[in-house]
């Protein structure tokens, strides 16, 4: 049997941080309170243990603290997502706890724990050329679309995936094909419900539909057009 590697995470309120991840389906296997806190936690073969901050240390609000590879990160975020709205009555999407939204073909997802622990859950085979400045095999706003695609799906930056495809439509949009500017519209769109800006989504959704797209269009940009909804439907109170 080769090395194993358990990474030590900040515990913050230990019984708060523990619960959490009990919420989520993992097992409890290791909690003291004296002569310090010290608490572990298991699921799927993978441990995660946690101690409190040396005196002193002055925590930033969130930090990536690991990351755990899996086979199937689509089924394990649905896992998680079921959980957390069974334990908060909805998923938190903001602040400490939440969990990062997913997309269909996304192949990571972060979950942030009430101390700020940041644990990224990656598909165990990601591709390994992902281009994050955008692929460079596109032009034009298909290019600004991919890296905000990484902004977002990557980075978990949505306010600047907004600013660059915005820049974008400014710059491209009056010259590109018009599936990629309904596309970067729908983006958008998305981006708006993620932000909690309704009245951006309107306006947005009003300049989507004087596009009027044919079928084919509408067929083409299928994905990115059902994105803001399923993602009004992840964060409802109700699954």
């Amino acid at each position: 049997m080769g090395d194993t590697a358990v990474p030590i995470l900040w515990s913050g309120t230990l019984t708060d941080t523990l619960d959490f991840y009990r919420a989520i389906g993992y097992t409890v296997t290791y909690e003291q309170s004296r002569p310090y806190p010290y608490g572990a936690v298991e699921a799927h073969g993978c441990a995660l243990h946690f101690a409190s901050e040396p005196k002193g240390t002055e925590l930033p609000a969130e930090q990536v603290s690991c990351l755990v590879m899996l086979d199937n990160v689509a089924e394990r975020h649905r896992a998680f997502t079921e959980a957390l709205r069974t334990r908060y009555g909805k998923v938190p999407a903001k602040g400490c706890p939440r969990i990062t939204r997913f997309r269909p073909g996304q192949s990571r997802f972060t979950v942030v724990d009430p101390v700020g622990n940041s644990v990224i859950y990656i598909q165990r085979d990601e591709p390994e050329d992902v281009d994050y400045g955008g692929s460079r095999e596109l032009e034009g706003l298909a290019r600004v679309l991919d890296n905000a695609r990484i902004l977002r799906d990557f980075k978990n930056d949505d306010k600047t995936a907004v600013r660059v495809i915005e820049v974008g439509l400014g710059r491209f949009g009056d010259e590109a094909p018009r599936t990629d500017k309904a596309r970067a519209l729908a983006a958008l769109i998305e981006l708006a419900v993620a932000l909690d800006k309704p009245a951006r989504r309107e306006e947005l959704r009003a300049e989507l539909k004087a596009m009027e797209l044919s079928e084919d269009e509408r067929e083409s940009v299928a994905g990115e057009l059902h994105a803001a909804t399923d993602l009004a439907d992840w964060l409802a109170e109700e699954g």
